[in-house]
């Protein structure tokens, strides 16, 4: 909606231009008119579309030729004004002021033009029939107002009527020469009908009929309304309504019929609600809605966001087959100006035996756009109708900005649920068949991947200790001199060599020494092609040692060679290093069902971490009360050491700690550590209680 609107109002003399501008202030006729009104502002508050109106009169007496043409270009709308009684000065419209009014305007930017014929008190015929060719004529002109600044007639009319052709303007809509709306208006009106059509049946039915009402006037339709408009339609249009629901035939009959009967304020409230501006083009501001991500923060959907996507996912997955298939697809986007993705998608997301985009699927490709290009990812929740379908102020609702990576590791816990891993490798090392593994791809399926198709990036969910996440892989271009920030930038770093290429690791380990062995990014080693036979690497150490040297995991064996989907152990691994950077994981157990994983569930448990929390301060309490109270030095040592006891024997139990297979010499190990030194607290506590009375 525009800020403001200026009106001009030329003619030629004594036509009454200023006439008119003074009885619309005064609300009586002036005794006194002067040759020129000065610019009169009316506030937004007392004008009916509620926003603010500048009046500005021409005089041919005062102004200059070059005052004029400076007016004219400034104005928004411009009322031409001839005497009803004066056909001189009906003639001049057509002579003299419409050439020159298209003459000095852009003719990209069309003005709406007004006829206003004034001082209808004069005569007792209405000079319409001479007016009406002169409209036909000229496509600018909006409407013709017959007026009397004498009587007031049609004065608050007459300024109204060009407030809604700056607002409102027909132009944009319908074309008269046709009698039909303009195809940039079909084309705005279609996405609508098709936002709207929750259910996607082709119809608009009572509820989202109701729901449409609502979200474009604020106020539903009684059942008898809406019977009136569909009857209407019938009545005009054979197949305009089809099982008791307007078809997009109908729909836009509608808007017709609006236009035609002058109410095309109905076309462009609606219009605007769903974000278009005076040009039919979606709003930038409408697209882009302010969102401040600051650095070191990521963006991910949240669950409403999630919940509007499964309903759009719903609502064209015909054959409920929890896949898209590519016709599917382009219903869905049919809403775009242009198809989003492309057959890149299909390798950077799970698929079905088909190759179609699957449910889960569908969802990591969002989250991935919402990670890497959140503008791109509001833009296109704004092609979808977010704010509306989901009545939000703006697609920005959908997004949640994490906090930022450093207060994650300074308090040791996160609650993002995407987390990015960069894979580095040479040149055949395996990268790319260990994205498409994680993606369920063996490696005969990876054969079948044009390379004009080939993704660099790939993601899916793991679950570590429960909780689902995303793991978004991202392959690296092997360039070792040019590696940009993004590339640098990650949860986690994945070094991947070929065992059967003694060259292989060398690239690895430069990458990690020049890049990664100060940073706290961790970082693990995957031995791909485990299938093959291993060769010696020509370092200076072996891949193992070296890992042992730099404290990092040991390689990890990988092969996609296998008959059906490679293991996907080693993304949970990638993920769990991932979400606790500041444990030093040697390995890790990612079953979920044996003693160890059981233990670390509940060792992560809130619960458990309030108990913890709560006698650790009962503890810490009474010994400053032992500390104080006590004047004997050794009795201040005892309870120091016993503080220590009960401390470790707290933190053994209750504190959450990774530990690889190699330290667990039997399933029960977890347990007996955490009896064991509970005993040992209560145990020593007793001691102590029993030292004390007996002093």
């Amino acid at each position: 909606m525009r800020k403001d609107v200026r009106i001009l109002l030329v003619g030629e003399p004594k036509v009454g231009k200023t006439s008119l501008i003074m009885s619309l202030v005064s609300e009586e006729f002036p005794d006194v008119v002067p040759y020129r009104a000065e610019e009169i502002t009316i506030p937004a508050d007392v004008t009916p579309e509620r926003v603010p109106t500048h009046i500005v009169d021409y005089s041919e007496a005062e102004q200059t030729d070059e005052q004029l043409f400076q007016e004219i270009s400034k104005a928004n709308v411009i009322c031409i004004v001839y005497s009803v009684n004066n056909k001189k000065s009906i003639e001049k419209v057509t002579s003299h002021w419409i050439p020159l009014i298209i003459e000095n305007t852009d003719k990209d930017s069309r003005v709406p033009l007004i006829l206003v014929g004034n001082k209808s008190d004069l005569v007792e015929h209405s000079s319409m029939e001479t007016i009406l060719p002169i409209m036909n004529q000229f496509s600018e002109i909006e409407t013709c107002v017959e007026c009397s600044a004498k009587n007031l007639k049609n004065i608050s009319e007459l300024f109204y009527y060009a407030q809604k052709a700056v607002l409102h303007p027909t132009g944009p809509l319908y074309c008269p020469e046709k009698k039909d709306m303009k195809s940039l208006c079909v084309k705005a009106l279609t996405r609508i009908f098709k936002v709207s059509d929750l259910d996607n049946d082709g119809v608009l039915n009572d509820n989202e009929l109701n729901f449409f009402q609502r979200t474009c006037f604020n106020t539903p339709l009684e059942h008898q309304a809406l019977e009136d408009v569909k009857n209407v339609v019938r009545r005009n249009l054979s197949n305009g309504v089809s099982d008791n629901g307007l078809t997009l035939k109908g729909f836009l009959f509608l808007h017709t019929l609006f236009i035609q009967r002058g109410r095309h304020e109905t076309t462009w409230t609606v219009l605007r609600r769903f974000g278009y501006d005076d040009d039919l083009e979606l709003n930038q501001d409408y697209l882009f809605p302010p969102l401040k991500v600051p650095p070191d923060c990521t963006t991910e959907l949240n669950h409403n966001a999630y919940l509007f996507l499964q309903s759009v996912f719903d609502k064209h997955d015909k054959d409920r087959d929890c896949a898209l298939s590519p016709e599917e697809l382009s219903d869905l986007f049919d809403v775009f100006p242009y198809m989003p993705w492309g057959p890149d998608v299909n390798n950077t997301v799970c698929t079905n035996e088909q190759g179609w985009i699957t449910y889960q699927g569908y969802l990591s490709q969002w989250t991935l756009t919402t990670y890497l290009d959140v503008q791109r990812c509001l833009e296109y929740f704004g092609y979808l109708g977010y704010s509306i379908i989901a009545e939000q102020e703006s697609q920005a609702s959908g997004i949640t900005v994490t906090r930022d990576k450093k207060i994650d590791l300074q308090k040791k816990q996160t609650k993002r649920s995407v987390f990015r891993c960069n894979v580095f490798g040479d040149v055949g090392s395996g990268k790319s068949g260990f994205l498409q593994a994680f993606l369920g791809r063996n490696i005969n399926h990876q054969k079948t991947i044009k390379e004009e198709h080939k993704s660099y990036y790939a993601i899916s969910t793991t679950y570590v200790y429960g909780q689902e996440k995303y793991l978004l892989l991202h392959e690296v271009f092997p360039d070792f001199d040019y590696l940009s920030d993004s590339e640098l930038t990650s949860d986690i770093v994945c070094l991947v060599y070929d065992v059967s290429n003694p060259y292989s690791f060398d690239y690895c380990a430069k990458v990690f020494k020049q890049y990664f062995m100060d940073s706290k990014i961790p970082c693990m080693m995957i031995a791909a092609k485990s299938d093959l036979p291993e060769v010696r690497q020509l370092y200076s150490c072996s891949p193992l040692e070296f890992c042992r040297r730099h404290k990092m995991p040991p390689p990890q064996s990988f092969t996609c060679n296998t008959a059906a989907a490679p293991c996907r152990d080693i993304y949970t691994k990638l993920t769990t290093m991932a979400m606790y950077p500041h444990a030093r994981l040697r390995c890790m157990c990612t079953c979920n069902c044996c003693s160890f994983c059981l233990c670390q569930n509940f060792l992560n448990s809130e619960l458990l971490q309030t108990v913890r929390a709560k006698l650790y301060a009962v503890v810490l309490r009474r010994f400053t009360i032992f500390s104080n109270v006590s004047s004997h030095p050794r009795q201040s040592l005892f309870h120091v050491i016993l503080f220590l006891i009960v401390q470790l024997s707290l933190t053994s139990f209750l504190l959450p700690r990774h530990m690889s297979h190699a330290d667990l010499k039997s399933s029960t190990f977890w347990l007996r550590a955490s009896v064991g030194a509970t005993m040992f607290a209560v145990l020593g506590f007793a001691m102590y209680r029993v030292l004390l009375k007996s002093r």
